[in-house]
């Protein structure tokens, strides 16, 4: 399976969009995916207020994995990290028409209706799967590919 495939899995077994694609690539850079399902845990439904999509949040933390900065004198890398994840989000929402999770599901999953809303009109399995799917896909382009 690979990691795409694996984000969906995940996501359809009742984990947040973030955390089903920052596991999913997980092994990749030497955690568990215990780790990073609880690393990922808060970063989803847009970090809880309907922001930036979880699939991507999830996707950043992948990307800062591969390229963030870890030297306080590297500056090269944190240009590069910050290239790299304006590369995804533009990639993202050239694909979806947006990362901002309100504006891809048309309402605001931090209140009570709007989860009451999106819950009631299947709007997490009609939109988010493939906004976890699109994601992990780029992503993995990204990564140059996938194992």
């Amino acid at each position: 399976m690979n990691s795409t495939e694996r984000a969906v899995e995940l996501f359809e077994r009742r984990f947040m969009c973030s955390q089903a694609v920052f596991a999913a690539f997980a092994q990749r850079f030497g955690i568990t995916e215990k780790q990073a399902l609880q690393i990922g845990a808060c970063f989803g439904a847009g970090m809880s207020k309907a922001e930036v999509c979880g699939a991507c949040t999830g996707a950043l933390m992948v990307l800062g994995m591969r390229y963030g900065q870890f030297d306080e004198n590297d500056l090269d890398s944190r240009a590069a990290q910050s290239a790299k994840a304006a590369e995804f989000l533009e990639e993202f929402k050239r694909r979806k028409g947006s990362y901002i999770c309100r504006e891809i599901l048309g309402c605001d999953i931090s209140t009570d209706d709007g989860r009451s809303f999106a819950r009631s009109n299947g709007l997490y399995g009609r939109y988010c799967t493939e906004m976890v799917r699109t994601a992990a896909q780029i992503v993995s382009e990204m990564l140059g590919g996938d194992e």
